[in-house]
């Protein structure tokens, strides 16, 4: 065997070895996790910044207000000294989505206003969003990202091609939505997003917001969507799956609800 070729291999296998055993918080799911948090943070703040140099940021008042007010109490429930936490609004009313970057960084687009009518609809959309950011979600996928761009590196050097460039960008691009796999990402990426409604539903309680509004929002949310992918093939839950489970979680969430903001 040459000598040189072996050295991915070896790479590959105290990659798995020393990987972190990680739990996601409140599910106590066990997560495979080789990205230190400093970096993932990092990433995250770095794409935050390229984010808000090409997007438009709202100006609409009563939509930024409303947004830092939930999203402070969220922020505050999750307990996470850590994390940056920073929201933001993006002017785009044709939108209807939010998104978390790792690190606390959460956008809103203006459309989803459109169905978060309330506080406590606004809080499920932000929890949810915290939910992935606490749950290192990120940085799960973002290593086994890692684990398919080294594996993939390794079959090109054996093959006696060249395998350059920077795995951990790369993995961060593959765990944001850039050269997903069907089959690897897509499948993981429902079990994270039941996840975050889990543990959004306990955010939003404990941030004094009642639980059983997410049903509400979620409902509106699957009156409105014409998708019709198979679920299979989709990064998210169906929202006749993600309804029935988020149904079955509130009577949990409800023991940490009260009327009043902690």
């Amino acid at each position: 065997m040459n000598k040189h070729k072996s050295i991915p291999a070896l790479i590959f296998l105290i990659l798995f070895l020393l990987a972190g055993c990680a739990t996601a918080p409140y599910t106590e799911r066990g997560q495979f996790i080789l990205v230190p948090r400093s970096q993932e943070n990092s990433l995250g703040d770095q794409a935050a910044k390229e984010i808000l140099e090409k997007e438009k940021l709202s100006t609409n008042a009563t939509y930024v207000d409303r947004v830092r007010k939930v999203g402070g109490k969220i922020a505050r429930a999750s307990d996470e000294p850590n994390f940056n936490w920073q929201f933001h609004v993006i002017d785009n009313p044709k939108t209807i989505n939010a998104f978390a970057l790792p690190g606390g960084k959460v956008f809103i687009y203006t459309g989803l206003f459109k169905l978060a009518e309330t506080e406590a609809e606004l809080a499920t959309v932000i929890a949810h969003e915290a939910g992935h950011v606490i749950a290192r979600h990120g940085a799960e996928r973002m290593s086994l990202a890692i684990v398919a761009d080294l594996g993939q590196k390794l079959a090109l050097q054996a093959a006696g091609a060249g395998g350059a460039g920077d795995t951990t960008l790369q993995a961060f691009k593959v765990a944001f939505g850039i050269g997903a796999n069907v089959g690897v990402i897509l499948p993981f990426s429902r079990i994270q997003e039941y996840e975050a409604d889990g543990i959004g539903l306990m955010l939003m309680a404990k941030a004094g917001y009642d639980p059983k509004r997410a049903l509400d929002f979620w409902t509106k949310m699957a009156a409105q969507s014409k998708e019709k992918t198979p679920e299979y093939l989709r990064t998210h839950p169906s929202d006749e799956n993600r309804i029935e489970a988020i149904r079955e979680l509130q009577p949990e969430a409800a023991d940490d609800y009260h009327p009043e903001p902690f």
